[in-house]
């Protein structure tokens, strides 16, 4: 799983993923709904390898997360042809598919 941990790099992602969907988990190592959230994260990464999955830790990427206007984690944002389509909050794997499944 890759970590961004820049703005620069962020910017590079979504460059690359052209067309392709990003979804950016932004995370951090204290956040318990996050533990719990991470190997279904990683397993979506698996199972649908046409969507760009990636991951931000909020503590070391504090400017990043500032600029991508997070305030709870897990947030996870959805990029396309790098604009964002959608944002959700919480561990809620069911939505998280859902969003993936409607966007990409």
């Amino acid at each position: 799983m890759k970590y961004l941990t820049s703005k620069d790099e962020f910017d590079a992602e979504l460059e690359q993923a052209g067309n392709k969907l990003v979804v950016i988990d932004f995370t951090a190592t204290w956040c318990g709904p996050c533990r719990t959230i991470a190997p279904e994260f990683e397993k979506l990464a698996a199972q649908i390898p046409d969507v760009i999955f990636v991951k931000v830790d909020v503590d070391e990427a504090a400017e990043l997360s500032q600029h991508c206007g997070i305030s709870c984690m897990p947030t996870f944002q959805f990029y396309k042809n790098k604009v964002k389509v959608a944002e959700i909050t919480g561990a809620d794997l069911g939505k998280l598919k859902s969003t993936v499944a409607a966007n990409k």
